[in-house]
């Protein structure tokens, strides 16, 4: 496809000039962006509003939705990576070996990133920020649930890019609807693009598994877990519980599955942390051990709801008999996105954080905490499931490269 050749070309071109840009520079760039926001969010919000006039599912319409709590906010992160040390030409490591060569390691841009991504409009804000702070030039490509939305942030970032006299082919956003643009630039653009970031759900992510010619930060489903021990308080649980469930729903950090040590049922801990979530107006299926004290009046689990992402207002509880138990059903349904545990007991928390494979395990915290932001890395381009890394949140830091620097005084290798 021309039109994305165009697109790919732009970019290689701007990422060479990006790399020798001074970073007060790309902070003149990032601090001109975050006042267009404040001087436009009325009409980002009218253009919001069309994108949102289309969206029919709830939990889609809270991903679309920016007012001015949220523009705010995007403003917050952007003024938060402002502050963040320019990640370029660091170096990471120094040695000299005995025949006198002098060795560095030095952090690099990756350098042309594409980013597919789904409802969220704050994704646009986000990512080419920590982009250009890494100095990576980016091709955005939003989903189209979020167009109006998606294509007036990045037009304010192209005019401060222009505007501090910066190629604002630095960030490109791709206006074109087209389904068959996303196999294309998963599978005709590995001459322009050296990264791949999906954003979205598992669709999404088969697609880019695929047909993707280039290398993938995944961001799989957040299908999020809780083990609840027998040794936890109630009142830290209830409060953990309802937060990660309820503070917000559909984002990829919220819980989706409640795992409960079978001893808290022998209790009065049980029943009143599932009480508590109906209060809340959370809907939860139940195994049948739960379901059988509530006089099977709950609904239950079917076997699906383990592995459902449902970035609603509903949670999956069951009842395990040890950590072990916890860990198992934790390895065979989750994502190795974020997963926690309730305990005051050190070892059976050591044990949980040596067995997970998640990309963030806690303990005592609520899962809504998997978040670039709260980590302290200003934003996140997404939450990174691979195993290889980068894993957890992808911060600027996460979006480098390296490469050695060897010098030496006419040594040659016998």
């Amino acid at each position: 496809m021309n039109y994305l050749k165009k697109i790919g070309l732009n970019s290689k071109k701007a990422s060479k000039n990006l790399s020798n840009c001074n970073p007060k520079k790309i902070n003149s760039v990032l601090k001109e962006f975050s006042k267009l926001l404040q001087s436009n969010k009325n009409q980002i919000i009218r253009q919001n509003k069309k994108d949102l006039k289309k969206a029919k599912r709830k939990n889609l319409i809270d991903r679309l939705m920016l007012n001015e709590e949220r523009i705010n906010s995007m403003i917050f992160t952007i003024n938060q990576i402002i502050k963040l040390k320019n990640p370029i030409g660091k170096v990471l490591e120094k040695w000299k070996r005995p025949n006198k060569l002098n060795i560095k390691k030095i952090s690099t841009p990756i350098g042309v990133i594409g980013v597919i991504y789904e409802s969220r409009p704050n994704v646009t804000s986000d990512v080419a920020s920590l982009c250009l702070k890494s100095k990576n030039c980016v091709i955005l490509r939003g989903g189209s649930e979020a167009f109006h939305t998606n294509k007036i942030l990045s037009d304010l970032f192209r005019k401060s890019l222009s505007k501090n006299n910066l190629d604002k082919n630095c960030v490109q956003f791709i206006d074109r609807k087209d389904r068959k643009i996303v196999n294309y630039l998963l599978s005709g653009m590995s001459n322009f693009i050296d990264v791949i970031v999906p954003r979205g759900g598992k669709n999404l992510v088969k697609k880019v598994q695929k047909f993707s010619k280039v290398h993938t930060i995944g961001h799989l489903e957040g299908i999020c877990h809780i083990y609840l021990d027998s040794n936890s308080s109630f009142v830290m649980a209830n409060k953990i519980i309802l937060n990660a469930k309820m503070r917000r729903t559909s984002i990829c950090g919220a819980l989706e599955t409640l795992l409960i040590h079978e001893k808290l049922f022998k209790k009065p801990m049980g029943k009143l942390l599932i009480n508590s979530l109906i209060n809340s107006g959370c809907e939860v299926r139940v195994d049948k051990k739960i379901n059988k004290l509530y006089d099977n009046k709950l609904k239950m689990a079917k076997e699906k709801d383990w592995g459902t992402e449902y970035l609603d207002s509903i949670l999956s509880i069951k009842t395990v008999r040890n950590v072990h138990e916890a860990i198992s059903h934790i390895l065979k349904y989750g994502t190795m996105h974020t997963d926690s545990i309730i305990t005051n007991n050190k070892k059976t928390a050591e044990i949980f954080f040596n067995e997970v494979n998640s990309a963030i395990a806690m303990q005592n915290v609520s899962t809504q905490f998997a978040d670039g932001g709260e980590f302290g890395f200003g934003g996140e381009i997404g939450i990174s499931t691979n195993k290889l890394p980068p894993r957890g949140p992808v911060g600027i830091n996460q979006l480098t490269s390296y490469k050695y620097i060897v010098t030496g005084e006419g040594i040659i290798r016998k």
